[in-house]
């Protein structure tokens, strides 16, 4: 098994197996054995937190969700969206060594021209930024936490 690095997230009970040299863990979300990367370590135990912690319906959430941007396809790491299907959260994972960094915020944007969602995430599993987005006045702020799941939101 591979030694893992401690989060600063809580403890997330992940199904792992070895596949052939690699060893993988089962993503709920995508109800699929994914290689367990530094960078899927972190998303397992983030999405995790959301739903546990924070009550995010894990049926709201999506990895790996495509979208094009400048006629290029891209990945957004996961996607919460609103019950009529809009987004309302996208959350960019790193792997615990990545600093976070400007150029994460810019990618994460990028994704947002996009998507329009009202929440940006960033984590490398150590470090998590959440801001909320304000369209009307053209900006955004940092929030202090990570807002409790509402039909609200």
């Amino acid at each position: 098994m591979i030694e893992q690095p401690a989060l600063n997230l809580p403890p997330a009970d992940l199904r792992l197996r070895m596949d052939g040299n690699i060893l993988k863990v089962f993503d709920t979300l995508r109800q699929k054995y994914v290689a367990l990367t530094p960078e899927e370590y972190v998303r397992q135990h983030f999405t995790a937190w959301m739903t546990d912690s924070f009550g995010y319906p894990a049926s709201l959430m999506n990895n790996e969700v495509s979208l094009t941007l400048n006629n290029t396809r891209r990945r957004c790491d996961t996607v919460v969206f609103r019950s009529d299907g809009s987004p309302l959260v996208i959350i960019e994972y790193k792997a615990p060594t990545v600093a976070i960094t400007q150029k994460v915020f810019d990618q994460i944007a990028r994704y947002n021209m996009v998507l329009r969602s009202r929440f940006l995430i960033v984590s490398n599993g150590l470090c998590h930024f959440c801001c909320e987005m304000d369209y009307d006045n053209d900006s955004y702020s940092f929030l202090t936490q990570i807002p409790k799941w509402s039909r609200e939101l």
